[in-house]
């Protein structure tokens, strides 16, 4: 299975197995597990090397004092055998919690001392949360033996191993923070916030040959990591990137560390601190107390929001704060914000994530910044979608600051509107992150979005930099015109509102609408819709869009076919981004981010394949794999096999290219059930009413109940008409009867040749299929942009003629001819005399 289908998994039966265990807690005990699981297997890797057998590895102790100093200069550490992560496995039965807690000490002691701040005590939680994991050691035992049952199978032996490592431990971190509530701000800022910031920061770095990189509230090392990744698509090589990290929580520096080292991040890049941030500033002499104060490249971070602290009198003269200003006691928002800010180099760089409030409030706050626009440090703000944090409502914002810059203006970029609901929270799409990046790095003014703001702008505003103050991505209030509502007519300032689509489509308006010579139009077509799609104007835009894209599906197959084996998976979506962006070019109307987020969606499927493809060799396109699903035995669930599945060809796709005729055979069959069963509600609809109160009809009425049609038809007993109907029922449904037991004997043939067929698949067959699994849908999918376009606009323009299209004019007409009618209707009737009174009253009322 792929990474993300490993990752489900383990999430799934780690989530049934924490049962009553916070989320929260439950977390550091299985990512400490992965986490021991990975330095394991590594010390195995490093042996295995250097020639070891597995027998050999049974003699690996701590008195070989040899190759106990070799694996802590190599790796940092040693482990013995006995507490090898396989060796635990190999116990079977025999495993006992006691082998954990032996194996965590013995760890502690045996670090290299130059890696002590990476390695020390960085089990301490997990070994603390034992006890938690049962009452007995009994029930620690079983429930440490289900956790390791449940990550055995990540790999770890390969060079792509760390990204799978990386995708899973990220994966689960992430549904954790789903399921802690408030608690998951402390260690996780979601993937997509990260992956925003990383690429604003990776940009003003991509001409760098080395860099350092600081979070100093690092929480569980995601968003550090993830600065990292895309830093290194750009200088080329990971080790040359140093990670700074601080955080106040134990457990949540533990992670940190861990998310760093299995990153297969050099140890002697990792730099990290367990401290209080704002108390505790990262100090500035080193072990051998030489002056060497932090000066990074670039600064990230998402600190607690609102965070009360100790704004002192000695932290006035804290050169972080000295020039800018205290931070309230009530909102340490700013005091983080400067903290980061002083550890910048000249030409660095930060991101900082802040509650919005930070743009607006007075007292202190407002002093602060009113010198950072001062000082010229703000770069950008962006203000985010609402509930995008776990654990949290509040809106949220980016800030983007520099120590040195030549421009005084500030972005300002509102994407509070550029978001997808998912569950309770909102998500930050690929297509909204490359939005947001793309404005950043190209400072552009954008109707809605993003406006370039001058620092005197900011200045008349008394250095408030809410967001609505300078861009407003309100919709228009809807308005009515009053003349147009009483008489009729279609305003032109409401058509003038298209005006987009009259610029692409120049003499659509004209053919749509007939003008008299007032502010006001007449619909000149019958037919809107029709109207619209035969258009020239529309016909030569779909020419037009069909035209620029006519070569695509031949770029494409170059691309990802052709040079299937050496392309770079990170940087080839990035080449085709580019490429459709440039052929959208000539194209108006069609939003280029929306054709990315179709780019992003079929990506997904070709970057798992590609990252398969790239473990196991082209031949996993030729592979099957058993289909494990879980299934209730008793009170507990197990895996069984339930068939096959393609590693990366999937069998509706070998079945629809080369199992055809097998495929079309099964399908008449079960085209055949349907029509016997809208046979069946035809000959019921037929029965009489008293016929279908019989025992051969259901009680509902709704099917007939083919034990009672048999004795019916055996006793004879009913009226020929019926005994026809019965009797044809009957032999229908011997019919389908026949034909279930033959489609599930055929499924089961075509499955299993299937199985055979992608087994025994050409390069040339695998090439083709892989081509239809990538390439068609995207293309399919991008070939849909300008129906789209028309659809809104017959939608828009749909809704303005519906809008005018009944006056209060008419209305009134229609309620006086209502009047009459009913008046009329009032003259017919006859009662008492007081009726007859009160009936006159009324029509005097309705004639009046």
């Amino acid at each position: 299975m792929n990474k993300q289908q490993l990752a489900a998994k383990i999430w799934e039966s780690a989530n049934k197995l924490r049962s009553k265990i916070e989320a929260n807690e439950y977390k550091d005990y299985i990512l400490g597990f992965i986490f021991y699981k990975f330095l394991s297997d590594k010390e195995e890797q490093l042996l295995r090397k250097d020639g070891w057998e597995t027998d050999d590895l049974k003699e690996l102790t701590e008195e070989d004092t040899d190759t106990v100093g070799y694996c802590r200069r190599q790796l940092g550490y040693f482990i013995s055998y006995n507490n090898l992560f396989s060796t635990w496995l190999n116990k079977g039965k025999d495993f006992d919690v006691s082998n954990v807690t032996d194996a965590l000490s013995a760890f502690n002691r045996l670090i290299d001392p130059k890696h002590k701040k990476v390695f020390e005590k960085i089990f301490d939680t997990l070994d603390t949360g034992l006890s938690k994991l049962g009452d007995t050691s009994g029930a620690r035992t079983k429930a440490i033996s289900n956790l390791l049952q449940l990550i055995k199978d990540i790999p770890m032996d390969g060079k792509e191993d760390y990204d799978v490592l990386g995708f899973i431990y990220e994966y689960l971190i992430s549904n954790f923070a789903a399921n802690a509530g408030k608690k998951a701000g402390e260690f996780y800022t979601p993937h997509e916030v990260s992956l925003l910031m990383s690429e604003i920061v990776a940009y003003h770095l991509k001409d760098r040959d080395k860099i350092e990189i600081y979070d100093p509230t690092s929480g569980s090392g995601s968003l550090l990591i993830n600065i990292g990744q895309s830093a290194a698509k750009h200088i080329g090589s990971k080790d040359n990137i140093k990670y700074y990290a601080q955080e106040l929580k134990e457990n949540t520096y533990n992670l940190t560390r861990m998310n760093l080292v299995m990153r297969g991040i050099l140890p002697d890049n990792i730099i990290t601190r367990n401290g209080d941030t704002l108390e505790e500033d990262w100090p500035f002499f080193d072990e051998e107390h030489v002056y060497s104060p932090l000066y990074v490249d670039a600064v990230v971070s998402n600190p607690p929001y609102s965070q009360h602290w100790e704004p002192t009198e000695d932290k006035k003269h804290d050169p972080r704060y000295a020039n800018y200003g205290m931070a309230p006691k009530s909102k340490a928002d700013y005091a983080f914000l400067l903290h980061d800010l002083y550890h910048l180099k000249p030409d660095g760089i930060m991101t900082i994530v802040l509650p919005h409030g930070v743009l607006f409030r007075g007292g202190e706050e407002g002093e602060i910044r009113r010198n950072l626009i001062e000082k010229n440090n703000i770069d950008a703000i962006i203000g985010l979608p609402a509930n995008i944090f776990f654990g949290t409502g509040i809106p949220t914002i980016i800030m983007v600051l520099k120590q040195k810059r030549t421009n005084t203006d500030v972005l300002i970029v509102d994407a509070s509107k550029h978001f997808e609901k998912v569950g309770k929270n909102n998500k930050l799409r690929a297509s909204d992150i490359k939005r947001i990046v793309d404005v950043i790095i190209q400072r552009n003014n954008v109707e809605k979005f993003s406006r370039v703001v001058t620092r005197d702008e900011i200045r008349k505003n008394d250095y408030n930099l809410n967001i609505p103050r300078y861009v407003d991505s309100s919709e228009a209030a809807e308005s009515w015109d009053i003349l147009a509502t009483m008489s009729g007519g279609i305003p032109d300032a409401e058509i003038d509102s298209l005006h987009n689509y009259w610029e692409a489509f120049p003499n659509l308006r004209n053919e749509i609408f007939r003008s008299d010579g007032t502010q006001y139009s007449a619909l000149a077509v019958d037919d809107v819709a029709s109207a619209i799609k035969n258009s020239g104007d529309i016909k030569a835009f779909t020419d037009n869009f069909s035209s620029v894209f006519s070569d695509f599906s031949e770029y494409l197959r170059e691309k990802l076919i052709d040079k299937l084996q050496s392309m770079e998976i990170t940087t080839n979506e990035e080449e085709i981004s580019n490429n459709i962006f440039d052929r959208l070019d000539s194209v108006p109307l069609v939003d280029k981010y929306e054709a990315y987020e179709l780019l992003d969606g079929a990506w997904s499927v070709i970057s798992s394949d590609l990252e398969t493809i790239r473990q196991d060799g082209f031949s996993a396109t030729k592979c099957v794999d058993p289909n494990m699903v879980l299934k209730k035995k008793g009170s507990t669930e197990e895996e069984v096999q339930e068939g096959w599945v393609g590693r990366i060809i999937p069998f509706e796709l070998a079945q629809k290219e080369l199992l055809y005729a097998e495929l079309a055979e099964l399908k008449s069959h079960e085209d055949r059930i349907a029509e016997i069963s809208s046979l069946y509600e035809e000959e019921l609809d037929g029965l009489s009413e008293e016929d279908k109160e019989s025992d051969f009809v259901n009680e509902d009425k709704t099917a007939f109940v083919w034990s009672e049609v048999k004795k019916a038809i055996k006793a004879k007993e009913v009226e020929p008409e019926v005994l026809a109907v019965l009797k044809k029922v009957a032999a229908m449904n011997d019919e389908e009867k026949l034909l279930r037991k033959r489609i599930k004997d055929e499924s089961t043939k075509l499955h299993l040749k299937t199985k055979e067929t992608i087994e025994n698949l050409t390069d040339e067959q695998a090439l083709s299929l892989l081509e239809l699994k990538w390439i068609a849908p995207l293309v399919d999918s991008l070939n849909s942009l300008p129906k789209a376009v028309v659809d809104t606009l017959v939608k828009k323009v749909t809704y303005l003629v519906q809008k005018y299209a009944t006056t209060l004019n008419d209305l009134e007409s229609e309620i006086e001819r209502t009047e009459k009618e009913f008046s009329f209707m009032l003259d017919e009737l006859t009662g008492s005399e007081s009726d007859m009174k009160g009936l006159a009253e009324l029509k005097k009322l309705l004639r009046g």
